[in-house]
């Protein structure tokens, strides 16, 4: 199980050293693995990330499961965040809490 406490240490990172699809999907596997390491399911991880990178190339940005890799809990962030909108029937406890006390004051 991966916490947020987790991602937020490694995200930075990565994103400055990869700041977009392209230089991500050039960049070398072995150094992106190396700093995905402290989330485990390094393999998956990679893999997911990866093909993500390559679907952004051609993304329309309307609908997040389009992107390889992305469920419920990333297109629902993805809606509340960037689209500003609440999505229906959220499941995530964070994103719940988000909605009521941020959205809702």
């Amino acid at each position: 199980l991966t916490h947020r406490k987790q991602v937020k240490a490694v995200l930075p990172k990565l994103f400055k050293k990869y700041p977009n699809p392209i230089s991500f999907i050039r960049g070398s596997s072995k150094i992106q693995a190396k700093m995905l390491e402290p989330l485990g399911m390094v393999n998956v991880r990679l893999h997911r990330l990866k093909q993500m990178s390559i679907d952004m190339l051609t993304w329309d940005y309307k609908d997040a499961t389009k992107l390889h890799g992305i469920g419920k809990y990333g297109s629902d962030s993805y809606r509340l965040f960037y689209k500003n909108e609440i999505p229906k029937n959220v499941g995530d406890h964070e994103l719940k809490r988000y909605i009521k006390e941020e959205l809702r004051k």
